[in-house]
């Protein structure tokens, strides 16, 4: 099932200022990746030096990618990425690597996931891991946020975090994405937030998910993808980023300049075959 991605931001710089993309699909080993990202200036060419350069980040097996450009001159800048995204033959056999680590590190509380805060709610709620083991629980949660939230574009700000999606009830992909984490990680689930790109999505954007560690009666574990919007099929969502909430998430950050996002363009589809459905079974992002 091959993807076919492209996302365009317009940005006006109102001085000079450097920039970090998180726009590119991961390259996964295996799978097979054929992008280009393109910085143009309305003024001309950009300098050498604040042409794009590619950095990995995250561990090697996640294959995630950040571009970042220094000194760009200030003015409109538009950026456009497109890629053909191919998985690897046998990715349905291959699970995703549980690092010992973020096992820890993503059961933290973060910026947008204050887990410390809803502990004792979470255990009224859904119980706790020895009473229904960690899948069960992760597909409890959420269900909940599912059926708690209701989706709705611009209900939010950026400097909202999961406690104010739960008392205010609504939210977009993120909110319900921190939501999810924030509960399992209560619940001593660690959970972590992922942007995609989501072809099926509807209305077209980036995307976030949750992606919550469950371990089966041996002790084995897997990242499983939870998605409580229900807005796009799991199984043709490609991974972008990966991080503790969208502070590691974000598209775009920018150092020592102003700017501002004017216009921003995003858009996935399948080709070669119809849109998979969602299962009722666990999902694993390769």
């Amino acid at each position: 099932m091959t993807r076919e991605v492209f996302a365009r931001l317009e940005l006006q710089l109102s001085s000079p200022a450097d920039l970090s993309l998180l726009v590119a699909a991961a390259r996964t080993p295996g799978s097979t990746v054929e992008d280009e990202l393109v910085v143009t200036h309305a003024d001309g060419p950009l300098p050498q030096a604040a042409l794009p350069v590619e950095v990995a980040v995250g561990p090697r097996e996640r294959g995630e990618r950040m571009h970042v450009l220094t000194g760009v001159p200030a003015g409109r800048v538009v950026v456009e990425y497109a890629g053909r995204l191919t998985p690897a033959a046998d990715a349905a056999g291959a699970p995703s690597p549980v690092d010992l680590v973020e096992r820890f590190e993503l059961n933290r509380p973060s910026r947008y996931c204050p887990s410390d805060e809803l502990t004792a709610f979470a255990a009224a709620e859904f119980g706790t891991r020895a009473q229904t083991g960690d899948a069960e629980l992760a597909e409890r949660i959420t269900a909940w946020v599912a059926d708690r939230l209701v989706y709705t574009s611009g209900s939010s700000t950026p400097f909202d975090g999961a406690v104010q999606t739960l008392l205010r009830g609504q939210g977009v992909c993120r909110d319900y994405a921190h939501l999810v984490v924030t509960l399992a990680r209560a619940l001593e689930l660690p959970a972590r937030l992922t942007a995609v790109y989501a072809p099926g999505l509807s209305p077209m954007d980036f995307h976030a998910v949750a992606e919550i560690r469950v371990e089966d009666g041996a002790g084995a574990a897997q990242w499983q993808v939870h998605d409580a919007t229900h807005l796009a099929p799991r199984p043709s969502l490609w991974r972008i980023s990966t991080g503790r909430d969208a502070v590691d998430t974000a598209f775009l950050t920018s150092l020592r300049g102003g700017v501002a996002l004017r216009e921003m363009q995003v858009r996935a589809v399948v080709t070669g075959g119809d849109l998979p459905t969602d299962p009722t079974g666990p999902v694993l992002l390769r």
